[in-house]
Formats: C-alpha cells, sequence, structure tokens
C-alpha cells in the first residue's frame, strides 16, 4: 500500500473558534498555528460566549502540549500516530499580502506567515484550513492551497434525514388494520428492514392513506390522528408528525428543519403550552446575531431595547396563540399569568447559560446559526424530566463561519437519528400564506 503523502496544514483563528482542539484533527499531518492566530485567540479569552470558552480552551491545550518546549520548533502532537506541530513566528515573505491587498491586517499577516511556510518546504503540501470563505479565497488568489475545516460536517445535505417516508402501493387491508387496530407490525409494511426509531409514514395505496409512526417500545407501527393543540390546527401531514413528537412524553429531544412559515416555531410553543402542567417552566431562546456581525452594544437604548428586535418574531408566535381565545377566555389569561409569573420565558439563548435545565421545556429558535459544540453544550445540560426542541432552517445561514453542513442543526439531525428518545421531522410546505409560498418557491 503506498505510503500517504505527509501535508502541513496552517489553522486559521476561525477553526479554533469553531472547535479548540481541531489541531488534533489531522490525522498523522503536520500543523502549524501562525503567532497572528495565538495574538487573536487571546482577544477572545474573556466573556461567556462559546467563542470565549473555545479560546480559553485552546490556550490550555497548546500549553499541555508544549511541555516547555519552544513552540516554534516542531513538537509532537499526542498519540503515536499524530503529526507534529509549531508555532510560526514570521509573517514575512517574498510575496507580500499586505502589499498584494493594500492592507496591514491580521489576516493578512496569517497569509504571509503561510506563504512563507511553503517557500520553506518546496516539496509538501502547504493548506490553509479556514471557516472564513474570504480568506480562503485571498489565499488562492496568492497561488496558496486552501480548504474549509471539514471535521464534523455533513457530507450531503441533500440526504439528510427527513423524519418521515412515504410508502406508496401498501396493502389495503394493512391500512383497514391500522384503523381498527391502532397498529400493526413493522414487519407487515416495511418488511425485513428496521425503520429509524421515531420516524413517520405515510401510508398510501390509491386513494387510500394513513399517517403513522414506529414506536420503537413495541416495534410497532401506529395510526396518527391529528390532533389540534391551543386552537393550532395541523394543515398538513409533516404539521401532524410535528405535534406527534412534541407532545410524545416518551421522546425527549425534537428537531424541526424548514423554511421560513412552515410554522416550526408556532407548534414548539403551542405544544409546550399544551404541556405546561407537566413542566415547571418553558423556555423559548434564541442565538443573537446582530447585524453586520456587530455587538449588540453597538445598538442605542438600554438592553431590553436592544434585544427587542431579535425577540420580537417570538412574541409574536405567543400572540398568535393567545388570540386563538378571546380575552374573557380562561387560556388567554393564563398564557400572560405564565409571562408575568415567568412560567413562560422568552430570551436571548446566551441568558440561560449557567441556569439549570430540570423540569421545563427549552426551544431553541434559529437553531442552525449555533455550532455543533454550542448545540451540545446545550443538550448536555439538560436535567430530569427535561424536553429540548430544536428549531430552525439549515439554509438560512446568518453567521460568518458556519454552513448548511456544518451547523449544529445538520450536524445533530445527522448524529442523532435513530435514537430512541430523539425525533425529526423536515417541514416542507409553507402555510403562512400563498404570497409567502411564492417567495420561498419563486425567489
Amino acid at each position: 500500500m503506498p505510503k500517504k503523502e505527509k501535508k502541513i496544514f496552517v489553522l486559521d483563528t476561525s477553526v479554533i473558534l469553531f472547535e479548540h482542539n481541531a489541531i488534533m484533527n489531522f490525522d498523522e499531518h503536520d500543523v502549524a498555528i501562525p503567532i497572528t492566530v495565538l495574538e487573536e485567540v487571546d482577544n477572545f479569552k474573556k466573556g461567556n460566549d462559546t467563542k470565549n470558552f473555545e479560546a480559553r480552551e485552546f490556550i490550555r491545550l497548546l500549553d499541555s502540549l508544549s511541555k516547555q518546549k519552544m513552540l516554534q520548533e516542531w513538537n509532537s502532537l499526542n498519540g503515536s500516530e499524530k503529526g507534529k506541530f509549531k508555532v510560526l513566528m514570521s509573517h514575512e515573505s517574498k510575496l507580500d499580502a499586505t502589499d498584494v491587498f493594500g492592507e496591514d491586517k491580521a489576516d493578512h499577516r496569517i497569509l504571509n506567515s503561510t506563504l512563507q511556510l511553503q517557500q520553506e518546504n518546496a516539496g509538501k503540501r502547504v493548506i490553509l484550513v479556514s471557516k472564513d470563505i474570504n480568506l480562503r479565497l485571498k489565499a488562492k488568489s496568492l497561488g496558496l492551497q486552501a480548504e474549509d475545516y471539514t471535521t464534523g460536517k455533513v457530507k450531503n445535505v441533500s440526504s439528510l434525514y427527513t423524519g418521515r417516508s412515504d410508502i406508496d402501493k401498501v396493502n389495503p387491508e394493512i391500512i383497514n388494520k391500522l384503523y381498527e387496530n391502532g397498529g400493526v407490525h413493522y414487519s407487515e409494511i416495511t418488511g425485513d428492514q428496521l425503520p429509524e426509531k421515531n420516524s413517520y409514514f405515510i401510508l398510501k395505496h390509491g386513494k387510500k392513506s394513513a399517517l403513522a409512526y414506529y414506536n420503537p417500545g413495541n416495534e410497532s407501527v401506529q395510526q396518527i390522528e391529528k390532533r389540534t393543540v391551543c386552537g393550532i390546527k395541523p394543515r398538513n401531514a409533516e404539521q401532524t408528525f410535528a405535534i406527534h413528537a412534541l407532545l410524545n412524553p416518551e421522546i425527549r429531544l425534537v428537531t424541526m428543519q424548514g423554511v421560513a412559515g412552515t410554522g416550526k416555531t408556532l407548534l414548539a410553543l403551542a405544544c409546550s403550552l399544551e404541556q405546561k402542567k407537566e413542566f415547571r417552566q418553558i423556555y423559548l431562546a434564541r442565538p443573537i446575531v446582530p447585524l453586520s456581525n456587530k455587538d449588540i452594544g453597538y445598538l442605542p437604548g438600554d438592553i431590553k431595547s436592544k434585544l427587542n428586535p431579535y425577540m420580537e418574531p417570538l412574541w409574536d408566535n405567543l400572540k398568535f396563540i393567545q388570540n386563538q381565545y378571546k380575552e374573557t377566555d380562561r387560556e388567554y389569561k393564563k398564557i400572560t399569568e405564565m409571562v408575568s409569573q415567568e412560567k413562560l420565558v422568552i430570551t436571548p439563548l446566551a441568558y440561560i447559560r449557567g441556569r439549570s435545565l430540570s423540569n421545563i421545556i427549552f426551544i431553541v429558535d434559529e437553531a442552525q446559526n449555533l455550532t455543533p459544540h454550542e448545540v451540545k453544550t446545550i443538550i448536555s445540560r439538560a436535567g430530569d424530566n427535561t424536553k429540548v426542541i430544536f428549531t430552525g432552517d439549515i439554509h438560512q445561514i446568518d453567521t460568518p463561519y458556519l454552513d448548511s453542513q456544518s451547523n449544529g442543526l445538520s450536524f445533530l439531525i445527522d448524529k442523532v437519528k435513530d435514537h430512541e428518545l430523539y425525533a425529526h421531522i423536515t417541514l416542507e410546505k409553507g402555510e403562512r400564506s400563498e404570497l409567502a409560498n411564492l417567495a420561498n418557491e419563486l425567489l
């Protein structure tokens, strides 16, 4: 078997802040860190965001790997099958990126470090790894090879698990039996192949059809009835499936993926309110992604007025549910009471850090703007009697270093499918309005 070509990978700051132990994920190849990256990481070490945690953990990791050796020299990474690493001290090269692009900035110093390393290692492939698309383009324009950091990336989003299957030409007797008995053994429908746990089906034979769910507990396929929650009626099969998953006490983790207007957040909130007696609190949170990626401190006003624009869509969903009732109705008053008593809390995701997640329903909206590590951190905080719901659109990313393959929602759907505690449903049909559907389909 031919020996693999050994490469040198140069890591950008964006990779470190995405995953602090990225340096360990390049197999037998060598890894270089420009000194400029260490300077940038140092600027991120203070704070409570995930990027601050990643910065601190990377600093600790690099310190433990160095073992009092000089970092400008090649040091062995832990493990006999790993390569070596070093810090690139110089950021000067014959081809100067600061001259080419007309500005002295951190990105250009990182490019210069990579260019110099390539000049010193003419016989090896030197590759810049960055989550920053523009930096990769600049590198390629200078003749450098550049790649995205692909560890943990979903390979094919077009074939991402949808949570449901359409089965045509089902024996009509099976459909009749499903309606009469409420369920049949999976082998009567799907043959020898075991379906994914908690997956959903549309069973069809001509004009006959049934909505069904695979129960992994007794290996049966059970019929699902449409159910109204808090005045919200499901308008299609996918919404019916979502309501079933959200109300199922055996399922503790739910993801819903779909474009705007498919009802993800509305259904999550309605089903949570339907189960309010089963939980101490309902948290509805979303990550704050400011415009132009500036901190919200740039916005005018106090903290409440800064955050209101980001939280308003969540309040709109709550108002929509509340308006299914009259103001004199007990249900209408109960929602107002829950908000005033903080039984229902709508908040930025950063504000729940450090809080106990026991005995609550925790809805995370716009989850496509989270990293895989952030998603893992949220789920790992779940205590007794907690249900976690993630909603989002993996094709609508608002952060510069994530895409449809590397965001936390795609990662979660791909990794956790076929687990007995988990259910997923992709909502495809927009139900907001015909005009909204036109925008999603044609624009």
